[in-house]
């Protein structure tokens, strides 16, 4: 199953792709009388990137049905709803479609399956998991694709059949393993060419849990030097700081110093240093690129880690949170790097 990297073809013609894709049955690619039109390199056999992407090429290894495409019965669809006076789907909707499909057939290639009738309801699954903002929409065309698969003889069971729009209530972001972690606390902690704001967000949020947006708002005020803790954003309590956590703020309060400034904040720019207002929301986002990290990625490895050994509701009340917010980290997901190899006595036999 060999699909092609792109859908739009590279013919000249009349100005509606979705009329270029389906003339490839009325034999538009020989005619006489046609001669302008030029199929892509990419086609295979003469068929077009619209019947290759539904899987509907003649290929050697029997994958895809020959001579049945989607491709055509949307054409189909769309004549019927102008005919109707209904709102026929734009030349954008046929092509997100089709790109879909696409997408999904790369997808089951990729898992080592040739058919459509081999595919079930955990590959559409882990399809849909790698874009989950756009579960809705994929899995509506995946449906539509199975449907039409289903009626003409492709398939004989629909793998979409069973499974929910709505993305299941977890948390499915990045975390950062314990070796990655170490790394970036040792360019924080050793490296001094690190810029003093960078490893002021880079620790906090890696040990304290801290938003871009608390650091952010973070004033001189918040910082208590005697017993050493300072005050984030909402949380209900000072927030104790390590001895390193601590030299990361006496750093960036020295860096401060040096710009001579009547701001009140902790972190001040040279945009910042003349006023009041915080620090930009655009330049605290980028402060940890040279790191290759996001400030969301090092909170949610602590939130996980914090919710994961402590009771959520305390966690949720130190981070002054609502507990259904804490309750996503808390979802059934088991990593499989994670599970051990099971021994000789737990082996059935």
């Amino acid at each position: 199953m060999t699909i092609p990297t792109t859908l739009k073809p590279c013919w000249s013609g009349p100005a509606c792709p979705a009329v270029r894709w389906g003339r490839w049955r009325a034999g538009w690619k020989s005619s006489s009388s046609n001669a302008g039109w030029r199929w892509p390199p990419t086609t295979r056999n003469g068929w077009p990137p619209a019947a290759v992407a539904a899987g509907s090429t003649p290929s050697p290894d029997g994958c895809g049905p020959r001579r049945r495409c989607s491709t055509p019965f949307l054409l189909r669809s769309r004549e019927r709803a102008r005919r109707a006076g209904t709102l026929p789907r734009a030349d954008v909707t046929l092509d997100i479609k089709l790109s879909t499909v696409r997408d999904l057939a790369q997808h089951v290639d990729a898992r080592g399956k040739q058919d459509w009738a081999l595919v079930d309801v955990h590959d559409i699954e882990t399809f849909l998991a790698a874009q989950p903002k756009n579960r809705p929409r994929r899995l509506q065309i995946a449906r539509q694709f199975f449907r039409f698969a289903k009626s003409h003889k492709i398939i004989l069971v629909d793998p979409t059949s069973g499974l929910s729009a709505k993305a299941p209530k977890g948390f499915i972001g990045q975390t950062l393993t314990l070796d990655q972690q170490r790394r970036l606390f040792q360019r924080w902690t050793i490296d001094p060419a690190v810029h003093p704001h960078e490893a002021l967000l880079g620790i906090l949020a890696l040990l304290h849990g801290a938003s871009s947006s608390e650091v952010r708002h973070l004033r001189l005020g918040d910082i208590d030097p005697v017993a050493r803790t300072i005050r984030l954003g909402q949380r209900p309590h000072p927030v104790p700081l390590d001895p390193v956590s601590w030299t990361t703020v006496q750093r960036c309060g020295a860096h401060r110093e040096t710009q001579r400034t009547s701001n009140p904040h902790l972190v001040v720019t040279k945009g910042t240093k003349a006023g009041r207002n915080p620090a930009s929301v655009a330049y605290v986002s980028h402060i940890l690129d040279p790191a290759g990290i996001s400030p969301r990625v090092l909170r949610s490895t602590r939130l996980i880690d914090l919710v994961k050994t402590m009771d959520a509701e305390l966690v949720a009340a130190a981070f002054g949170m609502h507990p259904e917010g804490v309750m996503i980290y808390l979802a059934d997901h088991v990593d499989p790097d994670r599970l051990s190899a099971p021994s000789s006595a737990d082996r059935p036999g």
